[in-house]
């Protein structure tokens, strides 16, 4: 099975809280699974061949402030990542149309320019229908833990 990394991007909590919830579920399958709100560079990532990033959205669809380190260095050394396979939760809220999931697929466009592969269809959770992310993670990661 798979050693997969959650990287956690949030603000407020709520992407904690579906990495914590996702934990399990996919240790339940067999994976062994990690969870960091500090990495900073793709070193961090070493003995992980899945990343799993779980993104809150703040401010004008900004990354948020712990994994913003992560990003910029992913974006300005473009590391070749084409060994790992990855995949996103985006957190937002529809409310705000321009910059809905913002942070996520910000971060989506850094993993696919240093050549990590997308598993499969990145997830957006909207806080304006559904205020509790981890009920629709929950679900998504259900048919997510079988393509890894």
């Amino acid at each position: 099975m798979a050693n997969i990394l959650i990287l956690v991007g949030t603000e407020s909590g709520n992407a904690q809280m579906v990495a914590d919830a996702l934990k399990p579920v996919l240790e339940g399958a067999s994976h062994a699974v990690g969870v960091s709100d500090k990495a900073a560079s793709a070193a961090d990532f070493a003995g992980n061949d899945v990343l799993l990033v779980v993104c809150a959205t703040h401010g004008s669809g900004d990354i948020p402030t712990n994994i913003l380190p992560l990003a910029e260095t992913l974006e300005r050394e473009r590391p070749d990542l084409s060994g790992h396979r990855y995949d996103l939760i985006a957190l937002g809220d529809m409310t705000y149309q321009d910059t809905f999931c913002g942070g996520g697929k910000k971060l989506d466009k850094v993993f696919a320019l240093c050549g990590a592969g997308r598993i499969g269809d990145r997830l957006e959770v909207d806080a304006s229908t559904q205020p509790l992310p981890d009920e629709e993670a929950l679900t998504w990661v259900e048919t997510w833990k079988s393509l890894v």
